[in-house]
């Protein structure tokens, strides 16, 4: 039975007569590679973080900060990478994160990057900020949920969601960590934020109800400036988005397990995702890696909970599950992909990934994502200090 690990028997056997990856298998690597095929504009804006950078370089560092401590002799020849969520079975625990204005890196943007997520088995989560409508997206994709930036007019928040429940999405992915723009200096100095040139509005210009708002003789630009962000959005809206939609509702953008507590509490979500985006919105952030377990304990074991932020490689993704989360969000290095060679960059980037992650559990007697359990970490010995009370 192939297993994603075929691929690195592939990569040697092809070496034999002299063939290599077009393309990097150290997926910490891919950024440099990237930034020299990208815009300047392009490379700050997928590149960039929020402030000094310091919450992008912690997420890595926790990562880092953690040591796995393999079990030998557990009889892992064949491993069973596939997560339940929602009642669907998912092939890996591995999702492909929300990016918007992808065509920024390739002009097929999010069509290539959907592709090679079906071709891969993989969930795409595609972003409110596509610069292909999420109908187009639809008509290529496999499984796919979708992330949707809460709009400050509710009637078009609300044709978002039903067109993607329409158009066979399966999860909502409500991010609450962006009411506003980050302090992003590499895109300041350049001036450059990509949809006020038209890239990831698609949804937008696509979308009826906005365009019924849009007053006479009025800029489209002007208008989803005015309806793009909701810095007003705030826990007693969280009741009416259920109303629009039975689809599972994830929060995106949770670091405190109050907060975690609260949403579910309110009973109009039915999972989280810890989240600081990245590194991209408020600078001096705590690494998503760190609270995850604080939230896992937070909200119990019956509920769904995602990590993103800073997730590189197969070992990445095992730590991740150890300290708690059922599956990640894998977010820039696909990008990466996307820009160096499009779809196949992108397949390229999930077959590797796919690969080391198959290869990680073997190599710590995993047989199952089930086996993957705290006691495969060292102990840190310096935990973090913080009482979340």
């Amino acid at each position: 039975m192939a297993t994603p690990a075929d691929a690195v028997r592939e990569i040697y056997l092809a070496g034999i007569g002299g063939g290599t990856p077009a393309l990097t298998t150290d997926l910490t690597a891919l950024e440099e590679q990237a930034r020299a095929v990208m815009t300047p504009a392009a490379v700050g804006y997928v590149l960039g973080d929020a402030g000094t950078g310091e919450t992008g370089r912690l997420n890595r560092r926790a990562y880092a900060r953690r040591h796995l401590v393999p079990r030998m002799l557990r009889g892992a020849a064949q491993r069973d990478l596939s997560v339940s969520l929602f009642g669907r079975t998912l092939s890996s625990p591995v999702l492909l994160a929300p990016i918007a204005a992808q065509t920024v890196a390739h002009p097929e943007g999010e069509l290539a990057t959907a592709r090679a997520a079906a071709e891969a088995g993989v969930p795409l989560v595609l972003s409110t900020g596509s610069s292909h409508s999420l109908e187009d997206v639809a008509a290529v994709a496999g499984p796919r949920w979708f992330q949707l930036y809460w709009p400050s007019d509710r009637a078009v928040a609300a044709s978002l969601v039903r067109r993607a429940e329409q158009s066979g999405y399966t999860a909502i992915v409500l991010t609450v960590d962006a009411p506003t723009f980050g302090y992003r200096p590499t895109d300041l100095d350049s001036g450059y934020l990509p949809f006020l040139h038209g890239h990831g509005i698609a949804n937008f210009t696509s979308d009826p109800v906005f365009l019924a708002g849009l007053p006479d003789g009025g800029s489209v630009l002007q208008h989803w400036a005015r309806v793009f962000a909701n810095p007003a959005l705030d826990w007693d809206d969280l009741p009416w988005l259920r109303t629009v939609t039975s689809l599972p509702i994830l929060l995106k953008g949770v670091l405190h397990p109050a907060d975690a507590r609260r949403a579910l509490d309110l009973e109009a979500v039915d999972g989280v995702i810890v989240s600081n985006h990245g590194g991209r919105q408020l600078d001096g952030t705590v690494a998503a890696l760190d609270v995850l377990p604080a939230v896992r304990a937070a909200v119990g074991n019956d509920v769904p909970v995602l990590v993103d932020s800073g997730v590189r490689t197969g070992s990445d993704v095992l730590k991740a599950l150890a300290l708690g989360a059922d599956a990640v969000l894998y977010g820039r290095p696909y990008l990466y992909g996307l820009a160096l060679d499009g779809q196949a960059g992108v397949a390229h980037v999930l077959r590797c990934l796919l690969a080391d992650l198959d290869l990680a559990m073997a190599l710590a007697g995993c047989r199952s994502t089930a086996d993957v359990t705290p006691d495969l970490l060292m102990p840190e010995a310096h935990p973090a200090p913080y009482d979340f009370g």
